[in-house]
């Protein structure tokens, strides 16, 4: 009977590995790194809570989606129809601009293992080609076999550069002061951390749809899908709190100024890497880099575009069950728009990210009640407590930031 569980849990795995596969993009390579290359270890505790608080709202989409046996798209449809809009009004902007994001991101890793020159313009047209052939040809399929390897290397690739580290020594000298966090210039950094840590709240919804995928290639129980959540959240929990120590060990405290825009601060990171542990790191670096952005590339493309696809089909109100056609123009269509942000909107795409992380901090009260009180008359007297408390923290922290913003 054990070993028949066991085989069943791994079999069923795949939704939860694909979500931290999406949550390992910006908010760990870029967010996380830069926090402690900036302010060393102080914000490893911060991560770490804003992580744990944040648990049981994407824990109830994958309950929800099992127990009533529909994602929660159609949950949020049955509250009301102005709660659908604002959900698919939210999603369009973010999946443009995350497209765009986890792209030049992504292509500006890729320029480590290209010999020739290439602008990153057309290194984007390149993983956009190669990421739609993967998704077209398998959709979730693929994904699901992808994710499991991008993160197995991942995680391995990512301790080896930790343990190289620790084992050098942080860069920062022994009188060297850090900077403080708590100080008002470092406000819109820290709401941005929080906001895609470990990634934005409505990234639930899109794990809601996974589920509902899987499902249709093995049966799955909710022991089983719970499992496969907590394995792949726990994975995102323990890279984030890696990659605070890569930044804090290897960044943190060195002479050279932290780059503050995404894809300028990964090759930094490849750099600085190179110049601390050897040249023969840049590579592996690189590598650790690459992977983490290509699969966060394919996760955002694949997810976004099935939400955006089943919240229209919902607002036609048709009864049609959704077809492969629909969501391969959907997943072009979130393509070609983020390029096109790219294309035409390059030198603004820093301000932009930061936007759309502010964006999902300041709504993830809105997103996590909406799942809370789709579970809540089902729910353990210890599960409710955890959830209170979240939102709780969760809200005032996005009302404190608004009321700053506002006046201050």
């Amino acid at each position: 009977m054990e070993k028949s569980r066991i085989q069943s849990r791994l079999r069923t795995m795949g939704p939860g590995l694909v979500m931290s596969s999406a949550a390992v993009g910006g908010s760990h390579l870029v967010a996380s790194t830069q926090a402690g290359a900036l302010f060393g270890w102080q914000l490893l505790w911060v991560i770490l809570l804003v992580n744990l608080l944040k648990y049981p709202f994407f824990r109830f989409g994958v309950q929800y989606t099992l127990e009533n046996y529909e994602n929660l798209i159609r949950g949020y449809e049955r509250k009301s129809r102005n709660t659908l809009i604002a959900f698919t009004a939210l999603n369009i902007v973010a999946a443009v601009v995350n497209t765009a994001g986890v792209l030049i991101l992504t292509a500006s890793l890729l320029q480590y293992f290209i010999p020739w020159s290439l602008s990153l313009t057309i290194l984007c047209w390149l993983l956009l080609a190669i990421s739609l052939t993967i998704l077209l040809a398998g959709h979730y399929k693929l994904l699901d076999r992808l994710s499991k390897v991008i993160m197995l290397l991942l995680t391995i690739t990512t301790i080896i550069a930790v343990l190289i580290a620790w084992q050098n020594g942080p860069t920062a000298p022994a009188d060297f002061v850090s900077p403080s966090p708590w100080q008002l210039s470092a406000i819109a950094f820290m709401v941005a951390l929080m906001g895609w840590m470990p990634v934005p709240i409505e990234i639930s919804a899109i794990s809601s749809l996974w589920t509902q995928s899987k499902q249709k290639l093995t049966k799955v129980t909710l022991s089983d899908a719970i499992f496969d959540f907590n394995v792949g959240y726990a994975v995102a929990i323990v890279l984030a709190l890696v990659f605070v120590a890569l930044g804090a060990l290897v960044q943190h405290g060195s002479d050279q100024e932290i780059a503050l825009a995404s894809a300028a601060f990964a090759q930094q990171l490849v750099a600085m890497y190179t110049a601390t542990i050897g040249d023969w790191a840049r590579l592996l670096v690189a590598g650790i880099a690459f992977l983490c952005m290509f699969g966060t590339t394919l996760a955002v493309m694949d997810g976004y575009a099935r939400t955006l696809d089943e919240s229209l089909q919902l607002l036609r109100r048709s009864d049609k069950p959704r077809s492969d056609k629909s969501l391969a123009a959907w997943i072009v269509g979130q393509a070609l728009a983020g390029m096109a942000i790219i294309l035409f909107f390059q030198s603004a795409l820093a301000p932009m990210l930061s936007f759309a992380m502010t964006l999902a901090f300041v709504t993830t009260p809105f997103f996590a009640w909406l799942n809370f009180d789709l579970v809540r008359g089902k729910l353990s007297s210890r599960m409710n407590l955890f959830a209170w408390i979240g939102m709780i923290y969760l809200s005032t922290f996005s009302l404190g930031y608004v009321i700053w913003w506002l006046f201050f």
